[in-house]
């Protein structure tokens, strides 16, 4: 039998390289879902080669625009809204919902899928950013694994397999440093959204490419680690590392590190998060150490990306501080690429946003979703 696969931001970046995945392995996977937020000529396009059993488009005003598109595939059912996103993931049929959603917007449709006993394929990280405890707590229950996708997170778990019974010393989260790394606070403070955009080693979709420039990126994969791993804060330990070759190591009691290396290819972890615990063949590039010639590593400059030392901030005080910080985040980010808000101002505002917005020491999901609302507000007025 296939494995049936939703997936949920399928003309993302993530979403494009798992349908390569599923395509190099047909006999093994089957789409059974795609949904998309606005791209609905690429998600029409990707029906028609994938003929899912469904289809589905978060913007309503985009339905009939989607509809005429998939008129010649009357097999394929199509729906649109984010109650619609909420129910295809509990499909009876569905054996794995990959969440490549970017931002908040993916939490609702992740705790459905886990209510519903599914396994969690977690490329979107906000979601284990704004509510992670509470996601934790519902996977227990529910009883439904959650497969982390992201190259880092991929990495630790990779290097954890088989050591269940060695407790965690220290994770060693890599990151590449983007394209800011060796520009000084003065040279920063001018850069642009297309100078934000040149990532150095990887191809990713334009919001995670600016939150990769402010290190932002590495600050929610701090805390997307401490609860995917039950480790505390001082036990993470983030690390520059330009070649992203090493994509993350552990590091047990005995002073033993494991680490994952590969090529900057996100198709190997979103393969090996649908195929665990078996590896399968991928097409492409393999990792030759010989012309690797140096893996260098740096501490992380805080002072230059403070992005990164907020979200350890967040993690410290807890609470709904991190969904705070996400909010205000995806609010400064939008607000970069549509030249509204300078790249260093976005720390400034993020900054004010956890001063301002309401602190909730132990909150509910109706909680977070208001923190999200008040942060957002916050965020937009400040700008």
């Amino acid at each position: 039998m296939k494995k049936q696969i939703a997936i949920l931001g399928s003309t993302g970046s993530i979403g494009t390289q798992a349908l390569q995945v599923i395509e190099e392995h047909a006999d093994l996977y089957e789409v059974y879902c795609l949904t998309a937020n606005n791209k609905v000529a690429l998600l029409a396009e990707q029906a028609h080669r994938f003929h899912p059993a469904a289809v589905v488009v978060a913007n309503e005003q985009r339905y009939d625009e989607l509809k005429a598109l998939m008129q010649d595939l009357p097999d394929v059912k199509v729906y649109a809204g984010a109650r619609a996103l909420d129910e295809i993931v509990e499909a009876q049929p569905i054996d794995m919902v990959l969440t490549a959603m970017v931002g908040f917007a993916g939490l609702s449709p992740t705790i459905h899928a886990i209510k519903a006993h599914k396994t969690i394929c977690l490329a979107n990280k906000e979601t284990l950013v704004v509510a992670g405890e509470l996601i934790c707590k519902l996977a227990l229950e529910n009883r439904a694994a959650i497969l982390p996708v992201d190259s880092e997170h991929s990495a630790i778990f990779q290097s954890l397999v088989g050591e269940d019974q060695n407790p965690i010393d220290k994770i060693l989260l890599t990151a590449s440093g983007g394209p800011f790394r060796t520009k000084t606070m003065e040279e920063i403070a001018h850069v642009t959204k297309a100078d934000a955009l040149r990532h150095p080693t990887w191809d990713m979709g334009a919001k995670i490419t600016i939150d990769s420039a402010s290190m932002m990126n590495k600050g929610f994969e701090v805390i997307e680690a401490k609860w995917l791993f039950g480790v505390e804060a001082s036990q993470i330990q983030v690390l520059v590392h330009p070649q992203s070759i090493v994509h993350s190591a552990v590091q047990f009691q005995d002073g033993s590190v494991k680490a994952q290396l590969g090529v900057p290819d996100m198709r190997l972890p979103i393969q090996y998060a649908f195929s665990f615990p078996k590896r399968l063949p991928l097409s492409g590039e393999k990792l030759d150490l010989f012309k690797a010639h140096s893996l260098e590593f740096f501490e992380p400059d805080l002072k230059k990306f403070r992005c990164l030392a907020m979200a350890y901030e967040a993690l410290a005080r807890g609470g709904n501080m991190a969904c705070i910080v996400n909010a205000a985040n995806e609010v400064v980010n939008r607000a970069f690429l549509e030249d509204r808000c300078r790249f260093l101002q976005m720390g400034d505002i993020i900054s004010e946003t956890m001063a301002k917005a309401t602190f909730i020491e132990t909150p509910t999901l109706d909680d977070y979703m208001q923190t999200d609302a008040e942060a957002r507000r916050i965020a937009n007025e400040l700008l």
